[in-house]
């Protein structure tokens, strides 16, 4: 398997995920603390992220259930790996933290039925959407504010849809700022599951291998804190699901 990365992994299907497998299994065990992470997929062919997906969060946003999923794109230009600091940008210091469970895309499609859909996920990762506030109240859309480089923290481990509960449900997501939790919820908590999500998605468009889901984030974001609670150099912001780790970020400026 040397040379290869997940997203070659996946092409290859069945064959390619038992390769790893096995790799997994006789290869040798390296130390975490001399690794340098980077995210599961670096180049998904597409990160679609779910707004409002929480009632908890849509309520302190002073919405009610959503009818619909709310979907908005994000760029691979934005991503980082475990232990890779996240960005504050030089125009703007209210980067906000968003702990998110990932789902990854093993087999394309296109018009999946929901009882299908959880047949083309390959597994699930973390995913710490931090968002640009200032940015994203600009408009009438939240791209702008989402898609600043280097704000999507993505790992550490990709695991695989079989050793989870169908759907990634009825786990617990912590988001943890200097150690402090200002993000719980579980996964049950969904309004629109994994399922749903990727069936909704594929009325609309193909949905191919290694492409990733982030199903969206739980009550607690600092836009709504009084006071206000972004982050800032020198922070470390880490988000736990449980049975996929712990996904941990330095915060950094962007060099001048």
């Amino acid at each position: 398997m040397e040379g290869l990365d997940l997203l070659n992994i996946l092409e290859a299907g069945q064959q390619g995920m038992e390769r790893a497998a096995a790799a997994a299994r006789t290869g040798p065990v390296l130390d975490p603390a001399g690794l340098e992470y980077l995210p599961p997929l670096s180049k998904p062919p597409k990160i679609v992220c779910v707004g409002m997906n929480y009632q908890d969060h849509a309520t302190e946003n002073r919405m009610g259930k959503q009818a619909h999923p709310t979907f908005f794109a994000r760029f691979t230009s934005t991503l980082v790996g475990h232990e890779q600091p996240i960005l504050r940008p030089r125009v703007s210091d209210t980067l906000d933290y968003e702990g998110e469970l990932a789902a990854i895309i093993g087999k394309p499609g296109r018009h999946i039925p929901v009882e299908k859909a959880l047949g083309h996920v390959a597994g699930y990762s973390i995913f710490n959407e931090a968002s640009i506030r200032e940015y994203q109240s600009r408009g009438q859309q939240w791209t702008l504010g989402k898609n600043f480089d280097r704000t999507g923290a993505f790992g550490p481990d990709f695991v695989t849809a079989d050793e989870l509960p169908p759907g990634a449900k009825g786990l617990r997501l912590t988001t943890r700022l200097n150690g402090v939790t200002v993000q719980s919820a579980n996964t049950d908590e969904l309004i629109f599951d994994v399922a749903t999500l990727i069936s909704t998605l594929s009325e609309a468009m193909t949905l191919e291998t290694g492409g990733v889901i982030v199903t969206g984030t739980p009550a607690g974001i600092g836009f709504f804190r009084n006071p206000k609670l972004y982050m800032k150099p020198g922070d470390v912001c880490e988000v736990e699901i449980e049975e996929l780790g712990t996904l941990r970020n330095p915060i950094q400026d962007e060099k001048r």
